[in-house]
């Protein structure tokens, strides 16, 4: 199956590891550590360039999407 992330993003539910919630996680200093490597390292996609309500961790990349992760994990099912 196939998850829109928003704009032209789309991923299929097998590569998706976890999808988190941007306000939420990113209060974790790990997760900050983790997003930071992951764009320091070129893994990092913005879906768009609106207010991020999400990231999405795939196998090779971390997408960051305007789209709120109720919506997505809704998408998935």
């Amino acid at each position: 199956m196939f998850i829109h992330l928003g704009e032209n993003t789309v991923v299929t539910d097998r590569e998706i590891i976890g999808i988190f919630d941007m306000d939420t996680s990113t209060v974790n200093k790990a997760t900050r550590d983790y997003l930071a490597l992951a764009e320091k390292n070129g893994r990092v996609k913005y879906v768009n360039y609106e207010l991020p309500k999400s990231f999405v961790v795939t196998d090779g990349t971390v997408y960051v999407s305007p789209v709120n992760t109720a919506t997505l994990y809704k998408r998935a099912k």
